[in-house]
C-alpha cells in the first residue's frame, strides 16, 4: 500500500535473472517503462518491481515484462525502441504477442540478425512466406524493399530458389538516360544502388561479384525483364510507384514456376510524367481479391530509422491531404502537390 492508500502490486522476476538486463545501461528500458505508463509509480527492489495505479495499467504492465523475459530467453538484448513497440503492439490488443514479433529471425549475417520490428512488418513477411506474389506498400523507412531483400537471400541459402533478381524502373533519367556519360552499366548504376547497399548489408561483400558473374543474383533496370520468364527465382520489383499499368503487367507475367514475386513501392512517392497513371496504384483494383496475392500495408507507425522520419512521413501526409483539397488550393494559390 502506498503513502496515499493506493495498492501495490509486485511482479517478482525470475532470481536467475539480471534486473540490470532488464532495465537496461543506466536504467534506460526502465525510463521507457516509465514514459510508457505515466499513471503508474513504478519502484524496483532487487528482484522485483513494485507498482502502484490503475489495474488496467498495473497489468498491461506485467504482460510487458513477461514479453521481454521471453524475448531476453532467446539471447536477444532489449533496447528502448523495442519496449515502446511493444507496448504499442499491447495497447492494441493484437493477436500477435510482442516476442513473437521481436524474436523472428528472418536472416543472420557476419553477426547481425534481420528482423521485422513491427506488427505489420511482420504480418508482411509471414505473407511472404504464405503467397506467390505479395506487395509491400509504405513510405519510405518502414522496412518494405529490406525484409523483402532478406527472404530473398534466406531463400536462396536454403536452396528453395536458384537466383534472385532485382529491379526497379529507371524513371528518375528518362530519356536522359543514352545521353549519361560511360558505359551502360555506370549510366543505370546510381538507379540500382539502393538494391546494391542492401545486398551488401546481407551476403559477405567478397563473394558479390561472383554470385552475379554466374547469374545467380540479377540486378536490373525493369526493362531488362521484357520477353523473359523467369523460373525458380526470387524477384523483387522495387520503386514500383514508378511502373506504367502496362509495365506491371509486363512484369507480373514474367513469373514462371517456383518463383516467388515481392513488389515495393510508396504511392505517395510517385515521378512519372503527369497524366501517366501509376501501375502500383492500379494494380491494387485489378488484383484485389486474386487468390495467392496479398497487398501489406505498411504507415508511419513501422518507420524504423530514426524517430523523427515517422514524424516527417505524417506531416508530409497531413500536408498532402491539406493540399488535396481543391477548396485548398483555390485559397491558397501558391501550394502545389
Amino acid at each position: 500500500m502506498t503513502d496515499d492508500g493506493r495498492p501495490t502490486h509486485i511482479i517478482v522476476l525470475p532470481p536467475e535473472l539480471s534486473m540490470v538486463t532488464l532495465l537496461g545501461p543506466r536504467d534506460e528500458l526502465l525510463r521507457a517503462m516509465e514514459n510508457s505508463f505515466p499513471h503508474l509509480d513504478l519502484l524496483v527492489r532487487g528482484n522485483e518491481f513494485h507498482v502502484s495505479g490503475a489495474g488496467s495499467d498495473v497489468a498491461l504492465l506485467e504482460r510487458l515484462v513477461d514479453e521481454l523475459l521471453l524475448v531476453l530467453g532467446t539471447g536477444q538484448p532489449l533496447n528502448r525502441d523495442a519496449v515502446e513497440r511493444s507496448v504499442s503492439m499491447l495497447r492494441a490488443q493484437t493477436k500477435e504477442r510482442p516476442a513473437d514479433v521481436l524474436t523472428m529471425n528472418i536472416l543472420s549475417n557476419r553477426g547481425r540478425t534481420i528482423r521485422p520490428k513491427t506488427l505489420n512488418q511482420k504480418r508482411y513477411v509471414d505473407a511472404i512466406d504464405k503467397n506467390t506474389i505479395s506487395f509491400g506498400i509504405g513510405p519510405a523507412g518502414t522496412g518494405k524493399t529490406y525484409l523483402a531483400m532478406a527472404k530473398a537471400v534466406a531463400a536462396l541459402q536454403t536452396k528453395q530458389v536458384s537466383r534472385i533478381i532485382l529491379t526497379r524502373p529507371a524513371v528518375e533519367a528518362g530519356e536522359r538516360l543514352g545521353f549519361l556519360p560511360g558505359t551502360l552499366n555506370d549510366k543505370i548504376d546510381p538507379y540500382l544502388r539502393p538494391l546494391y547497399d542492401a545486398l551488401h548489408d546481407m551476403v559477405d561483400p567478397e563473394s558479390i561479384p561472383r554470385l552475379l558473374a554466374a547469374g545467380t543474383i540479377e540486378v536490373a533496370p525493369l526493362g531488362y525483364m521484357r520477353g523473359r520468364t523467369l523460373n525458380d527465382a526470387f524477384i523483387i520489383l522495387d520503386e514500383a510507384q514508378n511502373t506504367s499499368p502496362e509495365q506491371m503487367k509486363m512484369f507480373l507475367t514474367r513469373l514462371g514456376f517456383g518463383a516467388k514475386m515481392v513488389v515495393t513501392g510508396d504511392v505517395t512517392q510517385i515521378d512519372l510524367p503527369a497524366g501517366t497513371p501509376s501501375g502500383l496504384k492500379v494494380v491494387q483494383e485489378i488484383l484485389d481479391g486474386v487468390d495467392d496475392v496479398y497487398f501489406a500495408e505498411l504507415n508511419s507507425h513501422d518507420v524504423v530509422r530514426h524517430s523523427l522520419v515517422g514524424a516527417i512521413v505524417e506531416a508530409y501526409g497531413r500536408w498532402d491531404q491539406l493540399t488535396s483539397s481543391p477548396a485548398a488550393r483555390r485559397a491558397s494559390p501558391g501550394l502545389r502537390r
